[in-house]
């Protein structure tokens, strides 16, 4: 297939998609004849830096390709990482093109607006002779097993919580709720309480608190979440930022919490239940909620937002509703997924269900042997694959373990299995470098709240 002038070779494609350009296939084909240097850093808070050193052709014909694949890189690199200043150094041409796609009014006017609300920083697209130095701080966290301890676990689909005696669970529950389409955040406030309350019944008493979230943490506060989507913005810096502290200090008094963001808790509980680091967890729920346990335990205090990582160059690609950028990860590894490919695949889904209900159908229709079904599961499969050896040359991970409801039941398991031929067939070398694991179906549907409960250190 050909995108932008650049021949892309796929072996495998989606059964129910076959329009996917594999975004790791697509960067391969640009970088054979691509000679010209072309440097890209992203800084963020701290002064902390992330590198990432590529070409570009530098030619009128490719020029749409160069500025396309420039785009892509940074894109990546500020949902990886995060930053609210990028430095480019290379091709005038590519980094004015960047300048303006990256502004208030550009094409990416939704990342330039969000990176710097989150860093609280203006945003801004320079071009450098050399770009800064790599900096990156990691810090170790959770695993405390000691104590009496809640994890909760903030979904957009439902919340999960957990009480914790010494590392074993002793009381776990999900509860329904619908955080993305309630503006009032007294809902959400509500919501959190009760399910502490709920834990708390199962224990002697409360030690610490932990808590898993989707969206972005500094200092337990919420910086950024589509959890809290519809809250005003003024509402927002009124209940939202503290929400958590809140809704733990009023119902517990002064006892230690952490509130971290829930793709980096997914990682802890793959290293915890792999007793290994260097782990990549990905919790396919609501969203693709990913993080990154380094080799030396830590979390690296990146974004990890990669639900809005570029992973499909084809121009079809489906648009996310939040950012307005096509081939993001979050409509291939969540729930959402599911719900795209199913008409696809011939499966009506009565469109008065929410998409939690809607993903419970397709599950039953798994369970039950429906080819249909498989095919919505194989074609995840295939995109998972490619997506896989992509975030291997981002993040060299050894584990990958896979959480969230989507990988539950028969569909997890064929998913897993069609991953895994597509990886072994089409990409051999990196096969043999990475394990990819699922939980136990308990672990699967309550881990990131137990490893939640372990985040807290309690202060002897």
């Amino acid at each position: 297939m050909k995108h932008l002038g650049i021949d892309v070779s796929v072996k495998h494609l989606p059964p129910l998609d076959p329009e996917f350009i594999p975004l790791g296939r697509f960067n391969e084909a640009f970088l054979k004849d691509a000679k010209e240097p072309f440097d890209v850093a992203v800084e963020r808070s701290n002064g902390q830096v992330a590198q990432y050193r590529t070409f570009v052709h530098g030619t009128p014909d490719l020029f749409e390709a160069d500025v396309y694949y420039i785009d892509r890189i940074i894109k990546t690199l500020l949902w990886m990482k995060g930053g609210f200043r990028v430095y480019l150094s290379g091709n005038e041409a590519v980094c004015n093109a960047m300048k303006e796609h990256y502004s208030a009014a550009g094409s990416r006017a939704f990342d330039f607006d969000y990176m710097g609300n989150v860093f609280e920083h203006p945003f801004e697209v320079l071009r450098v002779d050399q770009i800064p130095a790599e900096k990156s701080v990691s810090k170790a966290i959770g695993r405390h097993l000691k104590g009496c301890r809640i994890g909760f676990d903030a979904g957009g689909s439902d919340r999960k919580v957990s009480a914790v005696i010494d590392g074993e669970s002793v009381y776990s529950e999900e509860v329904v709720w619908f955080p993305k389409i309630n503006s009032d955040p007294d809902y959400h406030y509500d919501g959190i309480v009760s399910a502490l309350k709920s834990a708390a019944e199962h224990l002697p008493r409360v030690d610490a608190v932990g808590v898993s979230s989707a969206g972005v943490y500094i200092d337990n506060r919420t910086m950024n979440a589509s959890l809290f989507l519809q809250v005003p913005k003024d509402q927002f810096d009124a209940k939202v930022k503290d929400i958590y502290i809140r809704a733990i200090t009023d119902t517990f008094g002064n006892v230690p919490y952490e509130v971290v963001n829930d793709g980096d808790v997914s990682a802890l509980a793959g290293a915890m239940s792999l007793e290994d680091n260097n782990v990549l967890g990905i919790a396919m729920g609501t969203s693709e909620a990913v993080g990154y346990v380094d080799e030396e335990g830590k979390i690296t205090g990146w974004l990890n937002e990669l639900a809005f990582v570029p992973v499909d160059a084809a121009p079809t690609a489906m648009e996310d509703e939040w950012s307005g950028d096509i081939g993001c990860g979050v409509k291939y590894f969540s729930q959402d997924s599911v719900i795209k490919l199913a008409p696809r695949a011939g499966i009506e889904l009565e469109e008065s269900l929410s998409p939690a209900e809607k993903l419970k159908v397709v599950q039953g229709l798994m369970e039950q042997d429906d080819p249909r079904a498989a095919q919505i599961y194989e074609s995840i499969g295939v995109y998972l694959a490619h997506t896989l050896v992509h975030y291997y040359n981002l993040y060299h991970y050894r584990h990958v373990l896979l959480l969230g409801r989507v990988m539950s039941g028969k569909g997890g398991d064929l998913l897993l299995d069609t991953c895994k031929k597509v990886l072994a067939d089409e990409y051999p070398t990196v096969n043999e470098k990475i394990h990819l694991a699922l939980p136990d179906e308990k672990f699967r549907r309550v881990g990131q709240s137990v490893a939640a409960a372990s985040l807290p250190e309690i202060k002897e």
